[in-house]
């Protein structure tokens, strides 16, 4: 995703591979202590949430949280 927008933190099951980080855009994963991800970083719109929902869903993981922590 070339232009900011607000950025978003997306907390899903599992601990992801680093390799799905270029798959995710510009999303940077850090793996909890709990045994969960946090995916994050800008979304430019509504659309690239929603594209970037359905990439969490193709992954098969348990999506647990979204919240935008900054309005960008």
């Amino acid at each position: 995703m070339s232009t900011r927008g607000p950025v978003y933190e997306f907390r899903v099951q599992g601990h992801l591979d680093g390799h799905w980080a270029d798959w995710l855009a510009d999303l940077t994963v850090r793996h909890n202590d709990d045994g969960t991800s946090t995916l994050t970083g800008p979304i430019t719109d509504q659309a690239a949430l929603h594209g970037l929902l359905a990439q969490v869903r193709d992954l098969g993981v348990v999506l647990i949280s979204v919240a935008p922590v900054s309005p960008g």
